[in-house]
């Protein structure tokens, strides 16, 4: 499938990939769009402190975390993807669990 219907895969929560990719078990989510309140800052794992301190300094702290994309690796790795132009042209998208 092209990239405009991956895109849509992923607005319904589904993970998807590239049958080209040469990373075999590469799958890329959206993540779910999420509010992190005052409670939670200071437990954040995946913030450093600096981060933590100037957000608690904040009048209202929090994070809102809106529209991003993971792209997930065999051995569990997760870091923030943005498309390249070869991947939004390309024509080999699928959604895992549903390939033909």
């Amino acid at each position: 499938m092209d990239f405009g219907k991956a895109i849509i895969a992923l607005k319904q929560g589904k993970a998807i990939q590239r049958k080209g990719w040469n990373g075999k078990g590469l799958f890329v989510v959206k993540q779910i769009p999420a509010s992190i309140n005052a409670d939670i800052i200071p437990k954040m794992q995946s913030l450093p402190q600096s981060a933590k301190d100037i957000l608690m300094s904040r009048e209202n702290p929090h994070i809102d975390y809106t529209n991003q994309m993971l792209i997930v690796n065999p051995d569990g790795r997760a870091d923030s993807w943005v498309p390249s132009s070869s991947d939004v042209f390309a024509e080999d998208w699928c959604v895992i669990g549903e390939e033909e």
